[in-house]
C-alpha cells in the first residue's frame, strides 16, 4: 500500500473520531448558558454535533478512502 494513501486514510479515520471525542467529554457542555433561541447550551451543542457528524461522514464517504 502506498504511504500517501495510508496517510490519507488515517486522516479520515481521525476526522471521524472528532464527533465521538466532542460528545465524550460531558463536563465541557454540561451547563445551561449560553442560550440560543431559548434552547440551553446542553441541547443545542449536542444537536450541532449531529449536523457536524453528518457533514464529516459525507466528506469521508465521498473521499472514497
Amino acid at each position: 500500500m502506498n504511504t500517501v494513501i495510508a496517510a490519507r486514510r488515517w486522516f479520515f479515520y481521525g476526522l471521524l473520531c472528532l464527533p465521538y471525542l466532542g460528545i465524550l467529554w460531558v463536563p465541557f457542555y454540561n451547563r445551561i448558558d449560553p442560550v440560543v433561541f431559548g434552547i440551553p447550551f446542553f441541547y443545542w451543542f449536542q444537536f450541532t454535533w449531529i449536523i457536524v457528524t453528518a457533514i464529516i461522514t459525507a466528506i469521508a464517504y465521498f473521499a472514497r478512502v
